[in-house]
């Protein structure tokens, strides 16, 4: 019988790239999703590594506090400027929204 393995494999020799784990570096799993006949890269992250930023949801134009689970989503074939982190809700209810989010008079213009 062989003696265990105490050493990790090499990064190499497992034939797995950091793209192909789906928890990924941010704690959420990465998918592609078609939406408006674009294909969209979602990753979902976890509050944990969301923590000491915030973000406004482009769904419901409100606040993503620091540390809240959200989405963020992008165009497949686009750049990281493209990036937009949305509220997990609003990212699944992006084909029931109007397409203009209207804010009441006393809203902040961010």
């Amino acid at each position: 019988m062989s003696p265990r393995r105490n050493r990790p494999k090499a990064a190499g020799s497992s034939g797995r790239s950091a793209e192909d784990d789906p928890a990924g570096r941010y704690g959420g799993w990465q998918s592609t999703e078609s939406w408006q006949g674009e294909e969209w890269s979602v990753r979902h992250v976890a509050g944990a590594s969301a923590e000491g930023k915030t973000y406004r949801c482009p769904g419901c134009d409100q606040l993503i506090p620091s540390g809240v689970p959200h989405v963020v989503a992008w165009p497949q074939y686009a750049g990281v400027d493209d990036r937009r982190h949305w509220h997990k809700a609003c990212w699944n209810a992006k084909d029931r929204r109007t397409t203009r989010v209207q804010r009441s008079r006393s809203a902040p213009r961010f």
